[in-house]
């Protein structure tokens, strides 16, 4: 185990390792995978949400993963718990996909036993270009399903100028926070996939360069509970141990973070995005989808679930600095630098509040001049993977804003909220999404929805 003393220091060239943040509630631990279940030959039709594709076996659904639609694949059982479907991990490729190709994380390959495959990879064995496909495919299918809108979309690559260091081809060497698992014997690494087995391994290819060679890999932490990795954009990469015990200084600790010309100031421990490119490539996004005619600066502009203002600085600094706009964040740390960071504009402010709660004191308190600068509002959110979910949905739809420009990284759940807001008026105008996660099934979408007249 290192030196605790060691963990502590910071040095141009080592990272300071910080013995970590605030206890964490314990998560219930998944059902672990049955070891012993039966093996069926399976042909695979499409790609599910979630990372896994579909077969069928005498009728019930079985969902592979580490399968390509198309293959053919010999695959064990490891949940029969569902009547209707049942769960499998591809254990030999019988008739390969042209779009198979070696994992670039030898730990999460196929030719390890599943239970022995690190997780958090789990598109890896996919060429990249088929990965993106296959997100598009959920996404639309999605949309038409939960949202009731056929529209055809594109997932977009990060521009390689935003990521740099990064592997485009490879989908390696994007991540600038990567947390590892420690397991009871003090042993570093990721979890197996559906699991919380800790799996050794040698290498974190999907860490940014700078930060994969500091990964403690290698190295054992009795009685640590994780390791946490973080590459901010300005400073030196961080190594954090998190033993259960908050530490002086742990979460707290401020970083800051370039984004085109503009530096954001957040805590280590507080959210951003974990890819290199992903704030500019969303900042962007948002800047490129809300719609100039429907937009006014002085309007009750807001952006809800707003971190540290990253997405209120990229309406400010598209429409200039008589913009009003308000930033709405339940974690008051990041309200209290989103403050900071939205400074250069007079009419922007940050608050500390549950979005559904604002929108009920807001609704409730709004003179008829203030509802008039809400229905001429554009509105951006970018709720948590649940999505904003009804009440908020129907809580804004009430407040009639002329356009809202919603970030998702959960195709369902963004398509349930685009039905909901369709219900109360609103026209799902455009849709763009990006390849924020390559080499895992997650997705970014940027969605504009404008009210009907």
């Amino acid at each position: 185990m290192v030196n605790p003393d060691r963990r502590r220091r910071s040095s141009a060239r080592r990272p300071a390792r910080a013995q970590g943040a605030a206890p964490r509630p314990a998560r219930p631990a998944p059902a672990e995978p049955r070891l012993d279940g039966p093996v069926l030959e399976l042909d695979v039709e499409r790609i599910a949400h979630g990372g896994v594709a579909v077969a069928r076996h005498e009728g019930r659904v079985v969902f592979v993963a580490d399968a390509i639609p198309g293959e053919r694949v010999r695959a064990r059982v490891t949940d029969t718990g569902k009547a209707k479907f049942w769960r499998a991990e591809t254990l030999e490729v019988l008739d390969a996909s042209p779009d198979r190709r070696e994992h670039p994380w030898a730990e999460a390959g196929v030719d390890r036993a599943p239970e022995h495959r690190a997780g958090g990879a789990e598109f890896g064995h996919i060429a990249m270009s088929r990965q993106r496909a296959l997100k598009a495919e959920v996404l639309v299918d999605a949309l038409a399903r939960f949202g009731g809108v056929e529209r055809a979309v594109e997932v977009e690559a990060v521009d390689p100028a935003l990521a740099p260091g990064a592997d485009p081809e490879l989908g390696t060497g994007w991540r600038t926070r990567l947390r590892l698992q420690v397991d009871a014997e003090g042993r570093v690494g990721p979890y197996a996939a559906r699991s919380h087995r800790v799996v050794p391994v040698a290498s974190v290819p999907l860490a940014v360069p700078e930060l994969a060679p500091l990964a403690p890999v290698d190295e054992r932490f009795a009685g640590a509970r994780s390791v946490d990795l973080v590459a901010p954009s300005l400073g030196n990469p961080w190594v954090v141990v998190d033993t259960g015990e908050a530490t002086r200084g742990g979460r707290t600790q401020r970083i800051e973070e370039q984004v085109g010309d503009r530096v954001f100031r957040l805590d280590r421990g507080g959210f951003w995005q974990v890819h290199r490119g992903a704030a500019a490539t969303l900042s962007a996004a948002v800047q490129d989808l809300v719609h100039d005619e429907l937009f006014d600066p002085r309007a009750a502009n807001h952006d809800l679930y707003g971190g540290v203002g990253l997405l209120a600085a990229a309406i400010g600094d598209r429409f200039g600095d008589t913009v009003r706009i308000t930033s709405v964040e339940s974690d008051a740390r990041a309200t209290e630098h989103a403050g900071t960071n939205l400074a250069d504009w007079v009419g922007a402010r940050a608050v500390t509040g549950r979005v559904d709660r604002y929108l009920d004191e807001l609704a409730a308190a709004a003179s008829p001049s203030e509802r008039e600068r809400l229905r001429a509002a554009t509105i951006v959110l970018d709720p948590p993977r649940s999505g904003a979910g009804r009440q908020v949905v129907e809580r804004l739809a009430a407040l009639a804003p002329r356009q809202l420009v919603y970030v998702a990284c959960d195709p369902v759940a963004l398509a349930r909220d685009v039905g909901i807001f369709a219900e109360h008026g609103y026209r799902l105008d455009a849709v763009r999404a990006f390849d924020l996660f390559p080499n895992t099934h997650h997705v970014e979408a940027v969605a504009r929805l404008t009210a009907i007249v």
